[in-house]
Formats: C-alpha cells, sequence, structure tokens
C-alpha cells in the first residue's frame, strides 16, 4: 500500500473515466452533474442506502419528540435534504425547512413530500451547509444532516451554522460515511478512488475522519457510534451515527 501505487492506479481510474475529466475541462460536467446526473444517481443510491439503514434511522430519530420547545411545536431544519428520504421517520406536525445547495432535487423532493404528509413543510432554501444566514440563530429545536458532511466545502463551518442556528438544549442529527482504518485496503481503495469519485459524484470525499471534527466541536453532549452500510461495488461502507445536543 504504496503511495507510488496509489498514484498509478488513481492514473489508471482517471483513464477510464477520461471522457468525464474532458467534459469538466470543458466547464460541461458540473452544469450536467448538478441538473441531470446527480439528482438521477442521488435518488436511486438513497434507495439502496434507506433498505440498509432504516432500521438504524428509526432508532436513531425515536427520541426526535423529546426535543420538542416549550410551546409544543418541532422545528426541524435539514442540511441538504436531497430527495428527503429522512421525511418518514420525522414525526407528525414536525415543521420542516429543507435546504440544499443544489436546487435540482425538485422531482424526487416532490414525490418524498407527497408521501409524507404527516410532515409540514415550511419552506425550501437553496443554501450550502457552511452559510445558512438566511436561518435565523436559535431558531430551530433540531437539525438534520445526513451524507452531507462528505461534500461540505468546510465541515467545521457546517459545524459551527448547526450550532447557531439550534436553541439551547437542540439536537443534531447526522448519519455520514467516513473513512476507512487507516491500515486497511478499505482505506487504500478510497485514497486510490478519491479524485475521480469527488469529481463525477459532485464533491463527494471518501476520507474524511468527521467524527474528529464533530467530537472538537462545542456540544454538550456527543452521542456517536461507528458502524457499517455495505453499498455493493462502491469504496463507501464505514459509517458514524449519533446525535448531538447544544
Amino acid at each position: 500500500m504504496t503511495e507510488p501505487s496509489i498514484l498509478f492506479l488513481r492514473a489508471c481510474l482517471a483513464l477510464l473515466a477520461m471522457p468525464v475529466y474532458l467534459l469538466s475541462f470543458l466547464g460541461i460536467w458540473e452544469p450536467f452533474c448538478k441538473k441531470i446526473f446527480f439528482p438521477f444517481f442521488l435518488e436511486k443510491l438513497s434507495a439502496v442506502h434507506e433498505r440498509k439503514v432504516k432500521k438504524q434511522k428509526q432508532e436513531l430519530f425515536h427520541n426526535l419528540p423529546d426535543f420538542k420547545s416549550p410551546s409544543g411545536e418541532l422545528k426541524l431544519l435539514e442540511i441538504g435534504t436531497g430527495c428527503g428520504p429522512n421525511f418518514q421517520f420525522y414525526p407528525p406536525g414536525c415543521r420542516v425547512t429543507c435546504t440544499d445547495i443544489n436546487p435540482n432535487f425538485q422531482q424526487g423532493l416532490s414525490r418524498s413530500m407527497n408521501k409524507n404528509q404527516h410532515v409540514q413543510y415550511e419552506r425550501f432554501l437553496v443554501a450550502a451547509g457552511e452559510d445558512l444566514h438566511q436561518v435565523p440563530s436559535s431558531s430551530v429545536d433540531a437539525v438534520v444532516c445526513t451524507l452531507v458532511l462528505c461534500s461540505v466545502q468546510d465541515v467545521n463551518g457546517t459545524l459551527r451554522e448547526v450550532l447557531r442556528v439550534l436553541r439551547p438544549g437542540g439536537v443534531f442529527y447526522f448519519l455520514e460515511h467516513v473513512a476507512a482504518d487507516r491500515s486497511s485496503w478499505r482505506y487504500f481503495w478510497q485514497q486510490v478512488c478519491y479524485p475521480t469519485w469527488k469529481l463525477v459524484f459532485a464533491g463527494c470525499c471518501l476520507t474524511r475522519e468527521i467524527w474528529k471534527n464533530l467530537e472538537q466541536a462545542n456540544f454538550s453532549e456527543l452521542s456517536l457510534r461507528h458502524t457499517s452500510v455495505a453499498l455493493p461495488w462502491t469504496p463507501i461502507e464505514p459509517h458514524i451515527i449519533g446525535y448531538a445536543v447544544k
């Protein structure tokens, strides 16, 4: 597992993905990816991923009603909503504000909203996780972020925004794929795939150790565990799941 072998295999993979690199060089790939490819891919991936993590998500979100505000309302902000795979786990009457940096998920998002009419949808904001200025400070009871911190520009900046928008005592739920153990073959292949994977899949980074960012953030309580979610023919398997309280 030497650096030269990683570089050689990266070059081989880049050769196989040469059409994408060429389209990227011409400025065509990014708009095509954001508007057509990634929304389509993410909806298909979400369907597979949801089958594998449904029980874990049910367990994760089971205490969500405990974080209602004193008025009895539960205001929830979801970062990187995508096509809305988490809506089914939210309690009835929950008021949801959806955000995503990519505004091209409308079809999948509308389908998910129609299936989950027990939730009140407040608004959709086009916003990056690192810049939620449209959301007032201390204004939400819960923030949810699943399979998003892998692709934000700044993980720590996103966590600072989470802490800002949460009211004192509010909760942040997360489920993210992360780097494998550095001594493992899986980490080796994550390193090999990293540049091409990031280009093809809208900035998704395979080797982030996101649990470290969460441990260093200023949450008063952190409940985090490492788990495994096998997605065939992908370098994604190690995940972290849990919640943190402001």
